[in-house]
Protein backbone atom coordinates (compact mmCIF):
# COMPACT_ATOMS: atom_id res chain seq x y z
CA UNK A 1 0.00 0.00 0.00
CA UNK A 2 1.55 3.21 -1.17
CA UNK A 3 2.26 6.56 0.46
CA UNK A 4 -0.01 6.36 3.47
CA UNK A 5 0.74 3.94 6.27
CA UNK A 6 -0.34 0.39 5.51
CA UNK A 7 -3.08 -0.91 7.82
CA UNK A 8 -1.52 -4.37 7.47
CA UNK A 9 2.17 -5.12 7.02
CA UNK A 10 3.78 -8.24 5.61
CA UNK A 11 7.26 -9.55 6.36
CA UNK A 12 9.07 -12.77 5.50
CA UNK A 13 11.30 -14.32 8.15
CA UNK A 14 12.68 -17.42 6.44
CA UNK A 15 9.80 -19.92 6.12
CA UNK A 16 7.51 -17.74 8.26
CA UNK A 17 5.28 -14.93 6.99
CA UNK A 18 4.44 -12.33 9.65
CA UNK A 19 1.19 -10.49 8.98
CA UNK A 20 0.73 -7.53 11.32
CA UNK A 21 -2.37 -5.41 11.89
CA UNK A 22 -1.13 -1.83 11.91
CA UNK A 23 -3.69 0.56 13.40
CA UNK A 24 -2.09 0.92 16.85
CA UNK A 25 -3.67 4.35 17.49
CA UNK A 26 -7.07 2.62 17.40
CA UNK A 27 -5.93 -0.56 19.18
CA UNK A 28 -6.00 -2.32 15.78
CA UNK A 29 -9.77 -1.98 15.45
CA UNK A 30 -10.78 -3.81 12.30
CA UNK A 31 -12.40 -1.76 9.54
CA UNK A 32 -13.09 -3.05 6.03
CA UNK A 33 -9.81 -1.70 4.69
CA UNK A 34 -8.00 -3.86 7.23
CA UNK A 35 -10.20 -6.87 6.46
CA UNK A 36 -9.33 -6.85 2.78
CA UNK A 37 -5.67 -6.03 3.47
CA UNK A 38 -5.52 -9.08 5.76
CA UNK A 39 -7.09 -11.15 3.00
CA UNK A 40 -4.44 -9.93 0.53
CA UNK A 41 -1.66 -10.78 2.98
CA UNK A 42 -3.03 -14.26 3.70
CA UNK A 43 -3.39 -14.96 -0.03
CA UNK A 44 0.19 -13.84 -0.55
CA UNK A 45 1.48 -16.13 2.20
CA UNK A 46 -0.53 -19.13 1.01
CA UNK A 47 0.63 -18.61 -2.57
CA UNK A 48 4.33 -18.43 -1.63
CA UNK A 49 5.76 -21.95 -1.68
CA UNK A 50 8.62 -20.88 0.58
CA UNK A 51 6.22 -19.86 3.37
CA UNK A 52 5.34 -22.78 5.62
CA UNK A 53 3.80 -21.00 8.63
CA UNK A 54 1.91 -17.71 9.05
CA UNK A 55 1.96 -15.50 12.14
CA UNK A 56 -0.83 -12.98 12.77
CA UNK A 57 0.20 -10.13 15.08
CA UNK A 58 -0.93 -6.67 16.11
CA UNK A 59 1.26 -3.56 16.27
CA UNK A 60 1.44 -1.58 19.48
CA UNK A 61 0.04 -2.36 22.93
CA UNK A 62 -2.92 -4.45 21.79
CA UNK A 63 -3.62 -7.31 19.41
CA UNK A 64 -7.07 -6.01 18.46
CA UNK A 65 -9.89 -4.24 20.28
CA UNK A 66 -12.41 -5.67 17.81
CA UNK A 67 -14.52 -4.33 15.00
CA UNK A 68 -14.24 -0.63 14.27
CA UNK A 69 -17.44 0.89 15.66
CA UNK A 70 -16.25 4.46 16.11
CA UNK A 71 -12.89 5.54 14.68
CA UNK A 72 -12.68 8.38 12.09
CA UNK A 73 -11.72 5.74 9.52
CA UNK A 74 -14.74 3.53 10.04
CA UNK A 75 -15.87 2.58 6.52
CA UNK A 76 -19.12 0.72 7.05
CA UNK A 77 -20.82 2.57 4.16
CA UNK A 78 -18.05 1.95 1.62
CA UNK A 79 -18.38 -0.66 -1.11
CA UNK A 80 -15.61 -3.25 -1.51
CA UNK A 81 -15.27 -6.12 -4.01
CA UNK A 82 -16.75 -9.20 -2.36
CA UNK A 83 -14.53 -12.23 -1.89
CA UNK A 84 -16.06 -14.43 0.80
CA UNK A 85 -19.37 -15.08 -0.90
CA UNK A 86 -21.92 -14.00 -3.47
CA UNK A 87 -24.15 -11.84 -1.31
CA UNK A 88 -24.85 -8.49 -2.96
CA UNK A 89 -23.22 -5.14 -2.26
CA UNK A 90 -24.61 -3.97 1.08
CA UNK A 91 -24.36 -0.28 0.09
CA UNK A 92 -27.24 -0.68 -2.39
CA UNK A 93 -29.64 -1.68 0.39
CA UNK A 94 -30.86 -0.54 3.79
CA UNK A 95 -31.84 -1.97 7.16
CA UNK A 96 -31.35 -5.62 8.00
CA UNK A 97 -30.74 -6.54 4.37
CA UNK A 98 -27.70 -4.27 4.20
CA UNK A 99 -26.36 -5.31 7.60
CA UNK A 100 -26.80 -9.04 6.96
CA UNK A 101 -25.08 -8.86 3.55
CA UNK A 102 -22.14 -6.87 4.89
CA UNK A 103 -21.52 -9.00 7.96
CA UNK A 104 -21.94 -12.20 5.94
CA UNK A 105 -19.03 -10.95 3.83
CA UNK A 106 -16.57 -9.04 6.00
CA UNK A 107 -17.08 -10.77 9.34
CA UNK A 108 -18.41 -14.33 9.20
CA UNK A 109 -17.42 -15.11 5.60
CA UNK A 110 -13.87 -13.80 5.82
CA UNK A 111 -13.19 -15.55 9.11
CA UNK A 112 -14.49 -18.85 7.78
CA UNK A 113 -12.30 -18.65 4.74
CA UNK A 114 -9.23 -17.69 6.79
CA UNK A 115 -9.83 -20.70 9.03
CA UNK A 116 -9.38 -22.83 5.91
CA UNK A 117 -5.94 -21.47 5.00
CA UNK A 118 -3.89 -24.56 4.07
CA UNK A 119 -0.92 -23.47 6.18
CA UNK A 120 -0.66 -23.33 9.98
CA UNK A 121 -1.44 -19.90 11.42
CA UNK A 122 -0.29 -18.71 14.86
CA UNK A 123 -1.87 -15.71 16.60
CA UNK A 124 0.64 -13.67 18.60
CA UNK A 125 -1.55 -11.87 21.14
CA UNK A 126 -0.76 -9.04 23.56
CA UNK A 127 -3.05 -6.70 25.44
CA UNK A 128 -6.67 -6.59 24.31
CA UNK A 129 -8.15 -9.36 22.20
CA UNK A 130 -11.79 -8.35 22.26
CA UNK A 131 -14.89 -9.30 20.24
CA UNK A 132 -13.82 -9.00 16.56
CA UNK A 133 -10.21 -9.41 17.71
CA UNK A 134 -11.24 -12.66 19.33
CA UNK A 135 -12.60 -13.82 15.98
CA UNK A 136 -9.23 -13.14 14.35
CA UNK A 137 -7.38 -15.11 17.04
CA UNK A 138 -9.87 -17.98 16.89
CA UNK A 139 -9.42 -18.57 13.16
CA UNK A 140 -5.75 -19.21 13.88
CA UNK A 141 -4.60 -22.75 14.65
CA UNK A 142 -2.48 -21.84 17.68
CA UNK A 143 -2.39 -18.87 20.05
CA UNK A 144 0.70 -17.60 21.88
CA UNK A 145 -0.25 -14.91 24.40
CA UNK A 146 1.75 -12.51 26.50
CA UNK A 147 1.10 -12.40 30.23
CA UNK A 148 -0.72 -9.08 29.85
CA UNK A 149 -3.14 -10.39 27.22
CA UNK A 150 -6.84 -10.66 27.93
CA UNK A 151 -9.80 -11.99 25.98
CA UNK A 152 -13.42 -10.82 26.03
CA UNK A 153 -16.65 -10.83 24.06
CA UNK A 154 -18.78 -8.13 25.71
CA UNK A 155 -21.42 -7.74 22.98
CA UNK A 156 -24.19 -9.27 25.12
CA UNK A 157 -24.15 -5.79 26.68
CA UNK A 158 -25.64 -4.68 23.34
CA UNK A 159 -28.26 -7.42 23.56
CA UNK A 160 -26.39 -9.46 20.94
CA UNK A 161 -25.56 -13.15 21.56
CA UNK A 162 -21.84 -13.05 20.78
CA UNK A 163 -19.77 -12.02 17.79
CA UNK A 164 -20.50 -13.25 14.26
CA UNK A 165 -17.87 -16.00 14.21
CA UNK A 166 -19.60 -17.88 17.01
CA UNK A 167 -16.99 -20.48 17.97
CA UNK A 168 -17.45 -20.03 21.73
CA UNK A 169 -18.87 -23.47 22.69
CA UNK A 170 -16.20 -25.29 20.67
CA UNK A 171 -13.25 -23.17 21.80
CA UNK A 172 -14.28 -22.72 25.43
CA UNK A 173 -16.74 -25.51 26.19
CA UNK A 174 -20.42 -24.79 26.90
CA UNK A 175 -20.32 -23.71 30.55
CA UNK A 176 -17.27 -21.49 30.28
CA UNK A 177 -18.72 -20.05 27.05
CA UNK A 178 -21.89 -19.11 28.92
CA UNK A 179 -19.97 -17.46 31.75
CA UNK A 180 -17.72 -15.68 29.25
CA UNK A 181 -20.73 -14.24 27.41
CA UNK A 182 -23.13 -13.73 30.33
CA UNK A 183 -20.61 -11.60 32.26
CA UNK A 184 -18.78 -10.00 29.34
CA UNK A 185 -15.71 -10.02 31.58
CA UNK A 186 -12.06 -10.24 30.68
CA UNK A 187 -10.42 -13.64 30.65
CA UNK A 188 -6.71 -13.30 31.53
CA UNK A 189 -4.14 -15.13 29.43
CA UNK A 190 -3.36 -17.61 32.21
CA UNK A 191 -7.02 -18.61 32.54
CA UNK A 192 -7.26 -18.94 28.75
CA UNK A 193 -4.25 -21.27 28.89
CA UNK A 194 -5.79 -23.35 31.68
CA UNK A 195 -8.95 -24.04 29.68
CA UNK A 196 -7.00 -24.86 26.52
CA UNK A 197 -7.84 -21.80 24.43
CA UNK A 198 -4.23 -20.57 24.44
CA UNK A 199 -1.20 -22.76 23.70
CA UNK A 200 1.48 -20.77 25.50
CA UNK A 201 1.73 -17.77 27.83
CA UNK A 202 5.02 -15.87 27.85
CA UNK A 203 6.41 -12.59 29.20
CA UNK A 204 5.52 -9.63 27.00
CA UNK A 205 9.13 -9.04 25.98
CA UNK A 206 9.40 -12.66 24.78
CA UNK A 207 6.16 -12.76 22.76
CA UNK A 208 7.65 -12.21 19.33
CA UNK A 209 10.65 -14.50 19.83
CA UNK A 210 8.54 -17.27 21.39
CA UNK A 211 6.00 -17.11 18.58
CA UNK A 212 8.69 -17.25 15.93
CA UNK A 213 10.43 -20.11 17.73
CA UNK A 214 7.20 -22.14 17.68
CA UNK A 215 6.62 -21.22 14.03
CA UNK A 216 10.15 -22.38 13.21
CA UNK A 217 9.57 -25.79 14.81
CA UNK A 218 6.36 -26.27 12.87
CA UNK A 219 8.09 -25.19 9.65
CA UNK A 220 10.37 -28.22 9.92
CA UNK A 221 7.41 -30.48 9.11
CA UNK A 222 6.35 -31.31 5.52
CA UNK A 223 4.04 -28.64 4.08
CA UNK A 224 1.46 -31.03 2.69
CA UNK A 225 1.43 -33.05 5.89
CA UNK A 226 0.69 -29.90 7.87
CA UNK A 227 -2.11 -28.95 5.45
CA UNK A 228 -3.76 -32.37 5.68
CA UNK A 229 -3.46 -32.46 9.46
CA UNK A 230 -5.06 -29.05 9.75
CA UNK A 231 -7.86 -30.12 7.42
CA UNK A 232 -8.47 -33.32 9.37
CA UNK A 233 -8.83 -31.46 12.66
CA UNK A 234 -11.03 -28.74 11.13
CA UNK A 235 -13.27 -31.40 9.61
CA UNK A 236 -13.58 -33.16 12.97
CA UNK A 237 -14.57 -29.84 14.56
CA UNK A 238 -17.16 -29.32 11.83
CA UNK A 239 -18.59 -32.77 12.54
CA UNK A 240 -19.06 -31.56 16.11
CA UNK A 241 -21.44 -28.96 14.69
CA UNK A 242 -19.29 -25.86 14.43
CA UNK A 243 -20.47 -24.72 10.99
CA UNK A 244 -24.19 -25.30 11.51
CA UNK A 245 -24.02 -23.88 15.04
CA UNK A 246 -22.34 -20.78 13.67
CA UNK A 247 -25.06 -20.35 11.03
CA UNK A 248 -27.73 -20.62 13.71
CA UNK A 249 -26.01 -18.09 15.97
CA UNK A 250 -25.50 -15.71 13.04
CA UNK A 251 -29.26 -15.63 12.51
CA UNK A 252 -29.85 -14.85 16.19
CA UNK A 253 -27.14 -12.19 16.01
CA UNK A 254 -29.03 -10.39 13.26
CA UNK A 255 -32.37 -10.83 14.95
CA UNK A 256 -30.81 -8.99 17.91
CA UNK A 257 -29.57 -6.19 15.62
CA UNK A 258 -33.06 -5.83 14.15
CA UNK A 259 -34.68 -5.82 17.58
CA UNK A 260 -32.30 -3.11 18.78
CA UNK A 261 -33.05 -0.97 15.73
CA UNK A 262 -36.81 -1.40 16.23
CA UNK A 263 -37.01 -0.58 19.94
CA UNK A 264 -34.02 1.74 20.33
CA UNK A 265 -31.92 4.29 18.51
CA UNK A 266 -29.68 1.93 16.51
CA UNK A 267 -28.68 -1.68 15.91
CA UNK A 268 -26.04 -1.58 18.67
CA UNK A 269 -28.46 -0.62 21.45
CA UNK A 270 -26.96 2.85 21.63
CA UNK A 271 -23.52 1.53 22.57
CA UNK A 272 -20.25 2.71 21.02
CA UNK A 273 -16.57 2.01 21.59
CA UNK A 274 -16.34 4.50 24.48
CA UNK A 275 -19.44 3.32 26.35
CA UNK A 276 -18.41 -0.32 25.93
CA UNK A 277 -14.99 0.45 27.37
CA UNK A 278 -16.49 2.40 30.27
CA UNK A 279 -18.89 -0.45 31.08
CA UNK A 280 -16.01 -2.94 31.09
CA UNK A 281 -13.95 -0.73 33.42
CA UNK A 282 -16.84 -0.46 35.89
CA UNK A 283 -17.01 -4.23 36.03
CA UNK A 284 -13.36 -4.63 37.00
Amino acid sequence: MAAEQAVVTYERKGPVAVVTMNRPDYRNAQNSVMTYALDDAFYRACEDDEVKVIVLAGAGKHFSAGHDIGSPERDIDVSYPRRAGLWWDHTRHTGGESRFAREQEVYLGMCRRWREMPKPVIASVQGACVAGGLMLAWVCDLIVASEDAFFADPVVRMGIPGVEYFAHPWVLGPRIAKEFLFTGGRMPAQRAYEIGMVNRVVPREELTSSTLELAGKIAEMPTFGLSLTKKAINQAEDLMGLQSGMDSAFGLHHFAHAHNAEVGEDSLSGMDARSMKQAAQKQE
